[in-house]
């Protein structure tokens, strides 16, 4: 298979085309599970991540807030 050229052809199709190939192939990656080894520094942001959301269960923002917060900058 000559990738450069799939790439290629790939870039010809319509936005939600592209949209529906690439939903396609992230779920047969997730559905063969290979998922990426984490570092041992993803490993431990996520832990830590885990135990803050423990600690402060009420300091979350909404969808709405996020999107808010990137517009504006």
């Amino acid at each position: 298979m000559d990738i450069t050229a799939t790439l290629n052809e790939i870039v010809t199709l319509k936005v939600e085309d592209r949209i529906r190939l690439v939903q396609a192939i992230w779920d047969s990656i997730a559905a063969e599970e290979a998922y990426p080894e984490l570092t041992d520094e993803e490993k431990q942001e996520l832990d830590d991540r885990i135990v803050e959301s423990d600690a402060n269960p009420d300091n979350v923002m909404t969808w709405q807030e996020v999107r808010n917060s990137i517009r504006k900058k």
